[in-house]
């Protein structure tokens, strides 16, 4: 076990996280904060949704949000709901599978491109894939399939699934490891547990780290990841951040980097299920340790950089959603590290499934219900 830094040393006592070298090895832990009811209040901005997944804003201020059954809708600026727009890929709606994230292109106001990512079927089961398509007055046109997970396996788990656009226009993608399948996170041949990089037409771009290797997947950035389902970049650095379900214990705030290993199933800060083991325990040479992490857990999903000045005090903070026990998370970061955790909405005991940052600066989330709603979050004391 890698001995760990002093300011490490120093982040995890401040945290109250205990000795990180120790059993648990050398990540900071969550000091799993009460949730606070006096800062924000949430308002329903819109309602009527099944399960939706994801969303995202239009230049114009309409909300594209996905709901996993398979249907995207288009929420107007006064919070109306359209109809399902047509022209969306067959998705494998089960389990945790369906329609997942939506991105829209930074040149949308003059290509109307956007990207889905989906529970794709086909033969051998089910993957993680991603649509591009131009948005319509009649609904999606041009749809064309740009990356598959590959091989489809059976199951309906872990599919993550986020889609980022980097700074230099390129695409991150998140797939997870298909919940019955996740040695294979390990695996560079496999898609499972991996994050890749594709160009915005689906091409690999010629400096990703395995394009060179034999049988590795070549759209393949980093590996050893279990389920992401938050990513985002950072706007004053412009690094890939992502946050991952653990098992019983584990959740996981990385910042992947090219051909890293970020060690699932090997080594994780949680437990089976049923209480077994996973692994060889919370470090190993060679695997990288997480930049903070969750037990327990918060079950998160949806991940974004507030950069706005509606709310204060919470600018460069990092925001994620909850979905056990439900809410909104906040970080706090100086030098890439975690340095204060607080929660928030915990009493609407929801499931918080994406968040994201309006024009208007106010926060966005979708809650994962069978009526599920968009709500909007502001300063309690606001109008």
């Amino acid at each position: 076990m890698r001995t760990p830094p002093i300011t490490i040393l120093i982040l995890a006592a401040a945290l109250g996280c205990g000795d990180p070298a120790g059993a648990q090895g050398d990540a900071p832990r969550s000091p799993t904060p009460a949730s606070i009811e006096t800062v924000v209040r949430a308002e329903t901005f819109a309602s009527g949704l099944e399960h939706p997944w994801a969303l995202a804003f239009l230049p114009d201020g309409r909300l594209l949000v996905t709901e996993r059954p398979g249907r995207l809708r288009i929420v107007s600026t006064d919070g109306t709901v359209s109809a399902p727009v047509a022209g969306v890929p067959a998705v494998q709606a089960s389990g945790q599978g369906g329609l997942l994230d939506v991105a829209v292109d930074p040149a949308f106001a003059s290509n109307r491109t956007i990207y889905l990512s989906y529970a794709e079927p086909g033969s051998g089961g089910a993957g993680t894939a991603v649509a591009r398509a131009r948005l319509g007055a009649g609904g999606l046109e041009d749809v064309r399939v740009i990356h598959q997970q590959r091989p489809k396996v059976s199951g309906s788990g872990h599919f993550g699934s986020r889609i980022v656009f980097a700074p230099d226009g390129r695409l991150f993608i998140t797939q997870g490891d298909r919940q019955n399948f996740r040695d294979r996170a390990q695996d560079l041949s496999q898609g499972m547990g991996k994050i890749v990089r594709i160009e915005a037409d689906g091409s690999i771009p010629a400096d990703n780290p395995f394009v060179a290797r034999a049988g590795a997947q070549p759209e393949t950035w980093s590996y050893g990841h279990r389920n992401v389902q938050g990513a985002d970049i950072d706007p004053a650095t412009g690094r890939l951040w992502t946050i991952e379900h653990g098992a019983r214990g584990g959740d996981e705030l990385n910042h992947p980097e090219a051909g890293k290993n970020y060690g699932w199933p090997v080594i994780t800060y949680g437990r089976d299920y049923s209480g077994a083991r996973i692994g060889v325990g919370s470090a190993r040479e060679g695997m990288e340790q997480p930049v903070y992490y969750w037990d327990p857990v918060i079950a998160p999903s949806g991940l974004t950089f507030y950069t706005g000045d509606a709310i204060p005090g919470w600018k460069g903070s990092i925001l994620i959603g909850s979905l056990s026990p439900g809410g909104l998370v906040r970080l706090e970061m100086r030098d890439g590290r975690v340095t204060k955790e607080e929660r928030y909405l915990g009493d609407l005991r929801e499931r918080f499934r994406d968040v994201q940052q309006g024009p208007d600066g106010l926060v966005y989330v979708v809650t994962d219900s069978p009526n599920g709603r968009v709500l909007r979050i502001r300063p309690a004391g606001g109008p």
